[in-house]
């Protein structure tokens, strides 16, 4: 069952979003060679705690930390620890954000230093594809919409969907109805009307689109060691057309 949120309810998202957003923005200028993906974690959650918040990823299915934090290969789903990052790196940042009862989500990969012209264009393409799947997130479209021009955008790039993660529904609780695959048939699937809050997230391999877990059964990383990019908002469908509830892109 989709669960449409009132206006007010969707400002009260909007507050939770606005404190993501910040937090982002603090963990890319924190984001430089020899800091700990450990230190970010524990940045994160002085600062949504700070803010009157909560980390909606500590403790959320047995999940230790406040941040995924994922460099590389690794997809989504890293947990923090000793990881010092390096020149070249690129890392995605996944922070969730609990305000009075309602959560936002949002992710972004984050070069370290100069990286590779492949990895600067794979991370080009993947925040594109975000941008042109929140697009279609408008009253009348369908969610096959979204799916299908994110996979558009990916793959006219050049780059691999990852067809078994997807998007999911948000509000009360992080994930809600409806999975968002990030692959599909345009004119597909439920129809978007207002009230609707979804949490848009391609995930993209510059190699293969498979996957396999780490051996902490959390980390989701390429199969074939292929570099990879997570971008992500949590988007609103009203009748003025979507709303990026988590605007890290302004901050």
């Amino acid at each position: 069952m989709i669960i449409r949120k009132t206006p007010e309810q969707i400002d009260q998202m909007a507050a939770a979003g606005a404190i993501q957003a910040r937090c982002l923005k603090m963990l890319r200028a924190k984001c430089h060679p020899g800091i700990t993906t450990a230190e970010l974690d524990e940045a994160a959650d002085r600062f949504i705690t700070a803010q009157g918040a909560t980390p909606s990823f500590k403790g959320y299915r047995g999940f230790p930390g406040s941040i995924c934090a994922s460099p590389n290969s690794m997809v989504v789903h890293g947990i923090p620890g000793p990881y010092a990052l390096k020149r070249g790196d690129v890392i995605a940042l996944d922070v969730g954000v609990t305000k009075d009862g309602w959560v936002a989500d949002a992710a972004q990969t984050v070069p370290i230093g100069p990286i590779k012209p492949e990895a600067r264009e794979l991370l080009d393409a993947t925040r594109g594809a975000l941008f042109a799947g929140a697009d279609q997130a408008r009253p009348g479209n369908h969610l096959g919409d979204v799916s299908a021009a994110v996979q558009r955008h990916v793959e006219d790039s050049g780059f691999s969907i990852i067809r078994s993660l997807v998007g999911h529904g948000i509000g009360r609780d992080m994930h809600e109805d409806p999975q968002i695959p990030n692959y599909g048939e345009p004119g597909r699937g439920p129809k978007l009307e207002p009230g609707m809050v979804l949490a848009i997230e391609p995930m993209v391999n510059a190699g293969g689109p498979n996957v396999r877990v780490g051996d902490d059964s959390w980390a989701v990383y390429s199969a074939d060691g292929s570099l990879a990019a997570h971008f992500e908002f949590t988007v609103a469908v009203t009748d003025n057309g979507p709303r990026i509830l988590t605007p890290w892109h302004e901050e």
